[in-house]
């Protein structure tokens, strides 16, 4: 019998995993920054769990809670 669980997004996985990834660190380097926006912005619309990461990190960067670093 053939599973009706949906095949996870790897795109939401990936972003997901980077989001964590710049907490974990609180902060984002150059490379960290490239891979988010490669992921955020490579999706024409980002369901509300990915808007919802997104705009985590940059409230996070406003705030001044996660350091930039190159």
């Amino acid at each position: 019998m053939k599973s009706s669980t949906p095949a996870p997004d790897l795109s939401s996985t990936r972003l997901e995993q980077i989001v964590d990834h710049i907490f974990a660190t609180r902060c984002i380097s150059r490379r960290d920054q490239q891979s988010f926006m490669r992921v955020a912005l490579g999706e024409t619309m980002l369901n509300p769990k990915d808007r919802a990461l997104v705009d985590r990190v940059f409230e996070a960067l406003r705030r001044g809670m996660l350091r930039v670093v190159d």
